[in-house]
């Protein structure tokens, strides 16, 4: 269940100065969007392209970037991916798109979440706010926060590059979506994580199977044996749970 939204003048100190960046090529959903995002206190800019977006960011970082889909001059998920690769910015996903395919490419290519047309204002809102505190928790003195590799029965994993490197020395491609669900495996080994919390989300729908996608491509790269899982276990009815020890540094 989503967490309850203040209302605008209770969420002003908890928005404030949070910038957000928002890329929509239709006027009137772009109004809607950076009025909400005012009611609530943040700073919204708005950009008609993704060249727009690109450009602005060459000088300034916001706390997010809002992306719609359909744009005129580059696909959605194309800039989704160059945000990512380029620019340490959380990105959500606004668009008309809702079959699951999307979703699911749409956070394998770097988005931290997806809503689609028509939204909820105060549903977008409550989006928004959950993906920023991730980050900020993300950026606090957590397991694994300050140290930046991670070793477990022989795999080594960095997070600054996402690179995974088996027992035998061979480097292997972890998706974006991969690496954050294995960093948060990593966090909290020996624990079992609901599949909220390993999707950084507490209002996951029970029918939305995109970390169990995830774990299931995950285990394709570390189990010697996928269908019979040693690390990432199935705790059924619970979640799932990292069974290694790990060493940070």
């Amino acid at each position: 269940m989503m967490n309850p939204v203040n209302t605008p003048n209770e969420a002003m100190a908890e928005a404030r100065h949070e910038l957000i960046f928002v890329v929509e090529d239709e006027p009137e959903i772009s109004r809607l969007i950076c009025r909400t995002l005012q009611d609530y206190g943040f700073d919204a800019r708005h950009f008609a392209t993704g060249q727009d977006l690109l450009g602005a960011l060459r000088s300034t970082r916001p706390s997010l970037c809002l992306v719609d889909l359909g744009l005129p001059d580059i696909d959605g998920m194309e800039l989704v991916s160059r945000l990512w690769k380029t620019h340490d910015c959380p990105v959500l996903i606004l668009t008309g798109r809702s079959h699951v395919a999307d979703r699911v490419v749409g956070l394998e290519t770097g988005a931290d979440d997806y809503i689609v047309k028509p939204f909820e204002p105060r549903e977008l809102i409550a989006r928004i706010r959950v993906i920023l505190r991730r980050y900020a928790r993300q950026a606090e003195a957590e397991p694994g926060a300050a140290a930046r590799r991670a070793w477990f029965v022989g795999w080594c994993f960095d997070l600054d590059c996402n690179q995974l490197t088996s027992p035998a020395g061979q480097s292997v491609e972890l998706s974006v979506s991969e690496a954050r669900l294995l960093t948060a495996l990593l966090q909290r080994p020996n624990r079992i994580l609901t599949r909220e919390q390993l999707a950084g989300r507490s209002d996951l729908d029970p029918l939305d199977r995109s970390i169990d996608v995830r774990v299931s491509r995950l285990r394709q790269k570390l189990e010697q044996t996928p269908a019979s899982p040693a690390l990432i276990k199935t705790i059924y009815g619970a979640g799932y749970l990292f069974s290694a020890n790990v060493a940070w540094e």
